[in-house]
């Protein structure tokens, strides 16, 4: 069993950045594969970024590709998602998730554990 508990996310306005933060329990999180997810109203939950296991290889959505970067800690059992040129399109709960037997990819069925989420809101 894994928790995950986001944390970073706030009001910023349009070109700024954010780093959040998802901070995982469990001795086994270095096996796993981590991915971010976004939800903003009205829509469906869509992929952004994941990182395997290792941190060697890594996946975004192309809208966020080039301004967004995921990476991790394993020693502090933490995934991260820095957030620069963040536009109002950015806005949404956005959710880490982990994936204990494969990733890093972009399907949420794929993933095991979510954590509740953490709103961004981008002003313009």
């Amino acid at each position: 069993q894994v928790q995950l508990v986001e944390s970073g996310g706030g009001l910023v306005q349009a070109g700024g950045s954010l780093r959040l933060s998802c901070a995982a329990s469990g001795r086994t999180f270095s096996s796993y594969a981590m991915g971010w997810f976004r939800q903003a109203p009205g829509k469906e939950r869509e992929f952004v970024a994941a990182i395997s296991w290792s941190g060697g290889s890594t996946s975004y959505a192309d809208s966020v590709k080039g301004r967004f970067t995921i990476s991790r800690d394993n020693a502090k059992n933490t995934v991260y998602l820095q957030m620069n040129r963040l536009t109002p399109e950015d806005t949404a709960v956005y959710y880490c998730a982990a994936d204990r037997w494969g990733g890093p990819g972009p399907n949420p069925d794929e993933y095991d554990y979510w954590g509740q989420g953490t709103q961004v809101t981008v002003s313009s």
